[in-house]
């Protein structure tokens, strides 16, 4: 056995969500350790889909221009039924959101992720097991294989598992994880068509039968490259590991890489292209294929003591809306911060248990949106088209009522605690010459943010004093231009409006952003100190 190491946090499994864990920790300065049993990246495409939500939170880390350079736009979706056009789905949002859908293979998404945590001084462990862990009151003893095969016991303070549909630490905290699986297979393929359909479209074929269920289906969703996308579709008999005498597939599984000798080929895939496509076109450029099942599955709990499970260990469920990875990298954030302010010893560990109770509700309202998505078809969803669009970009995941959400204050309709701090535009400083957007201020600030909004200078000089956060003063487009600003505290003008449209404050009125994102406090100027103390207080002993 190998000399015992220690470190704050141990991830296990380096995909995006492992990733993710790893860069907010380091960007709040905490150390860990990142390990993963594959000896390298798969060069699969297989969560391709980036949601609006997830290139903010990039954005905070200043991470979504480098992402956007490598992406893809994804416009909307092209349908088709029986080779008759229907109304296409439009994925427009409204213009205050600042980023619109887009595509990326998974395995660049793991690149960029990767190059941004070595780049905070974090390695992956690549080739290295985690065998097995216990728990104790003081931190989680580990048992590792590394890539020499040497077994090593490392002491951590927590653990966070996210390392898949067949994660170990799941199944090691004994965590059930209910659900099932849908009885057809399917068949994935990484191609290049010759067609000239619109860029950044994606497309949606079926057939139906007469009594109205779809009896084939072909979904192709753009990828970056001339005419590339990743295409799903039924598998055919000759392909299927029931007809193959495997039975079927693991209820917990859902396989996206090659399948031992049974990946279509690209006469498999272009045999269903005949039937479905739009237009005539002819595949090729197969880059990898696969067969897979569809599962919906999530864990009783997402945290054990000191062990938590995020992403694919959590929860998995069809891949209607690309909903997968962006949750467990809201997952991960969501934790990472919290892991962070209780080992720097800002609040006490009963934070922790907030994770669970903000994340687990995402969870199943996600596995069953996706699952009637999935059997009913995104139009059957209730929801007005724009609501619909929204939800599917993750712009609505909140959680009012939450442990973390302080009183409302204001219109009730306005953005409190809990909900998305909505971005904004036209933020001036009389020292540039083009105003900025919410995100630019908040870029790179790794902790909570106040945001003090007022006509008042004073107002808001008085109320900076008492934060004893990063603080930021709005001043409102009417106020007078005095040039005196706030002393010590960074100071815009809401030249344009848009904060005061946005955020509907009541009067002179005070924000607490949290470090994903969220808001975590709203109250009166003249009540800072309190109304931040009350959220300090939540932040140190969550109420039930």
């Amino acid at each position: 056995m190998a000399h015992t190491h220690s470190t704050d946090v141990l991830i296990a499994g380096a995909g995006p969500v492992g990733l993710s864990a790893a860069a907010e920790l380091r960007r709040q300065g905490v150390g860990c350790r990142l390990v993963d049993r594959l000896p390298a990246r798969l060069p699969y495409a297989k969560a391709v889909g980036v949601q609006p939500r997830t290139l903010e939170i990039w954005d905070r880390m200043g991470l979504a221009r480098t992402v956007l350079e490598a992406a893809t736009p994804l416009l909307g979706q092209l349908i088709y039924v029986n080779g008759r056009e229907q109304a296409p789905l439009d994925m427009a949002l409204p213009p205050d959101v600042p980023y619109t859908f887009a595509a990326l293979p998974q395995y660049e998404t793991e690149r960029l992720l990767e190059e941004y945590v070595a780049g905070l001084g974090t390695v992956i462990e690549r080739g290295t097991e985690l065998l097995s862990f216990s728990q104790d009151a003081e931190g989680v003893t580990a048992r590792l294989r590394t890539a020499s095969g040497v077994e090593e016991e490392l002491r951590t303070r927590y653990l966070v598992g996210c390392d898949g549909a067949h994660s170990t630490v799941r199944k090691g905290l004994g965590l059930s994880y209910e659900g099932g699986a849908f009885p057809k297979e399917y068949m994935l393929g990484d191609v290049e068509t010759d067609w000239e359909l619109p860029h950044g479209y994606g497309v949606r074929s079926s057939h139906r039968a007469e009594d109205g269920s779809a009896d084939e289906v072909l979904v192709c969703v753009p990828l970056p490259g001339p005419n590339r996308y990743r295409m799903s579709m039924t598998v055919p008999p000759e392909l299927s590991t029931a007809a193959n005498g495997q039975g079927p597939a693991r209820g917990d599984r859902v396989a996206h890489g090659p399948e031992g000798g049974h990946g279509p080929e690209l006469a498999h895939l272009q045999a269903v292209v005949d039937r479905l496509a739009p237009v005539p076109t002819r595949l090729s450029g197969l880059r990898w294929s696969s067969v897979f099942r569809i599962s919906h599955r999530i864990v009783d709990r997402y945290a054990d003591g000191r062990v938590f499970v995020a992403g694919d260990a959590a929860h998995i469920h069809p891949p209607t809306g690309a909903q997968g990875m962006n949750t467990g990298i809201q997952d991960a954030c969501n934790l990472a911060w919290k892991l962070a302010l209780v080992l720097r010893g800002e609040t006490g560990p009963a934070l922790l248990a907030s994770y669970d109770a903000e994340r687990r509700p995402v969870g199943e309202e996600v596995v069953g949106r996706t699952v009637r998505h999935a059997t009913q078809g995104i139009a059957a969803d209730p929801d007005d088209p724009r609501t619909l669009v929204l939800r599917e970009a993750q712009l609505l995941v909140g959680y009012r009522g939450g442990p973390l959400a302080g009183a409302p204050y204001g219109p009730v309709d306005a953005p409190q605690p809990g909900d998305r701090a909505p971005d904004c535009a036209g933020l001036t400083v009389p020292m540039a010459t083009y105003p900025w957007r919410l995100l630019d201020i908040l870029r790179g600030r790794a902790g909570h943010v106040v945001l003090l909004y007022a006509a008042d200078s004073g107002a808001l000089a008085e109320a900076a004093r008492t934060t004893g956060l990063p603080t930021v003063a709005v001043r409102a487009r009417e106020a007078p231009a005095t040039g005196a600003g706030t002393p010590g505290v960074p100071e815009y003008r809401d030249s344009a409006g848009e904060f005061a449209r946005l955020y509907r404050p009541d009067g002179s009125t005070g924000f607490v952003v949290r470090p994903d994102g969220q808001l975590g406090a709203r109250f009166p100027l003249d009540r800072t100190a309190p109304a931040l103390s009350d959220y300090r207080t939540a932040l140190s002993a969550p109420p039930v």
